[in-house]
């Protein structure tokens, strides 16, 4: 043992405080390294950037509702239908998003109220396998639709998707049609159907259940298009223009009804819900 050794060990030195290792948390847009406490406080939006980061089901409900609402069961569907295998078993890939995730889908659904107008929101999860739509999501989006027809309330869904889900194939693509069907249930019992698009918003969700709303509402910079930017500039071999799919760019062209950021959103919801039911007794 060296000299240094001896004096070291023999001193009274302090030991070494471990550091959590959520303390800090980076921005993946500006980069700046922020405090997760900080972070979460404001809202999961960057305070230096106004980076709206991704959050889970609990943290919207948390968000949007009024105090006192319900997680709805997830609807129970056929596992791995096609018994398809890539890298590995889809039932495996489906238990380890299960292991990472509160719910058991990538869409919950909650009852509850908005400024005090009831509601049912569905909230899809980008952590839970991209948020990919396959039959439970489809099932989800059903059972939350026909809730909100049970409870004569708007039913408003938060959408975040990477597309279908590839493991299921042509049944995956089958919820498109499904979704549309209950969103016209909606519209034939006269009750808001309100979609919020978070980021990102794509593929077969895209072009079924999130463009179908009464009311269309993005947060700032949310990635939302069908296909790919690359896939499109490809296909077209022309440059795509700046900002192109982002929140803001499609509220310029009337895709978008308007751009609100996360902090304005539950007023806005509150206000929106109380002009249509307004509009709902005069009718």
């Amino acid at each position: 043992m060296s000299w240094l050794t001896r004096v070291r060990n023999a001193l009274p030195f302090t030991q070494k405080r471990e550091t959590p290792d959520n303390l800090w948390i980076k921005c993946p847009s500006c980069g700046e390294m922020l405090f997760t406490a900080e972070y979460e406080d404001n809202l999961s939006v960057c305070p230096r950037c106004s980076h709206h980061g991704r959050i889970g089901a609990d943290a919207r409900f948390a968000q949007l509702l009024d105090p006192g609402y319900t997680v709805l069961p997830t609807p129970k569907v056929a596992e791995d239908p096609l018994r398809f295998r890539d890298s590995k078993r889809y039932p495996d890939r489906l238990k380890a998003a299960r292991a990472a995730n509160i719910h058991p889908e990538a869409l919950t659904n909650a009852r509850g109220a908005i400024e005090s107008h009831k509601v049912i929101l569905g909230v899809q999860d980008f952590a839970f396998m991209g948020g990919s739509m396959g039959m439970g999501v489809g099932a989800a989006f059903v059972a939350g639709a026909m809730a909100a027809i049970k409870d004569k309330s708007a039913y408003v869904i938060c959408t975040a998707a990477g597309g279908a889900r590839m493991q299921e194939g042509i049944l995956s693509l089958m919820q498109m049609p499904k979704t549309t069907v209950a969103v016209r249930r909606l519209k034939e019992a006269g009750l808001p159907y309100i979609v919020v698009l978070t980021d990102p918003t794509t593929g077969g969700v895209t072009a079924s259940y999130a463009m179908l709303g009464d009311i269309h509402i993005a947060e700032p910079g949310a990635l939302i298009g069908f296909a790919g930017q690359r896939v499109i500039q490809d296909t077209i071999r022309e440059k795509l223009p700046e900002g192109f799919q982002r929140a803001e760019y499609l509220h310029a062209h009337g895709m978008v009804d308007m751009v609100v950021p996360r902090g304005e959103l539950k007023a806005t919801l509150g206000q929106i819900l109380g002009y249509l039911k307004a509009g709902a007794r005069a009718a």
